[in-house]
């Protein structure tokens, strides 16, 4: 789903709103969102998951091109632990997916 497929579900649920009101919420949303990430270390919805930062320690890999040994830096990063009723409602026998109907998963 893109943002505009987002955006055109938010206006057609939400009789009465524009396209342009949805998309003016969709980013405030997510802007909200950014900034409880950034300044609370994290951001709960229930039922659906958990945003969190996430410390990655520094680490030594290899530049694919020359084959180099470099140092990586540490970062932070943004993590995503879903819910059990998110989980719950992936699985397999409940999911659209094309392997739920018996075809080959890709």
């Amino acid at each position: 789903m893109t943002k505009a497929d987002l955006v055109e579900a938010i206006a057609s649920q939400a009789g009465g709103l524009s396209r342009k009101s949805a998309g003016d919420l969709v980013d405030s949303l997510f802007a909200a969102v950014g900034r409880a990430i950034r300044n609370d270390g994290r951001f709960s919805y229930p039922r659906f998951g958990t945003f969190s930062v996430r410390l990655r320690r520094a680490r030594r890999g290899r530049n694919p091109r020359t084959g180099a040994e470099m140092r990586i830096a540490a970062a932070r990063t943004v993590g995503f632990r879903p819910a059990n009723e998110l989980k719950a409602s992936l699985s397999i026998s409940s999911s659209r997916h094309p392997a739920a109907a018996g075809g080959a998963a890709s």
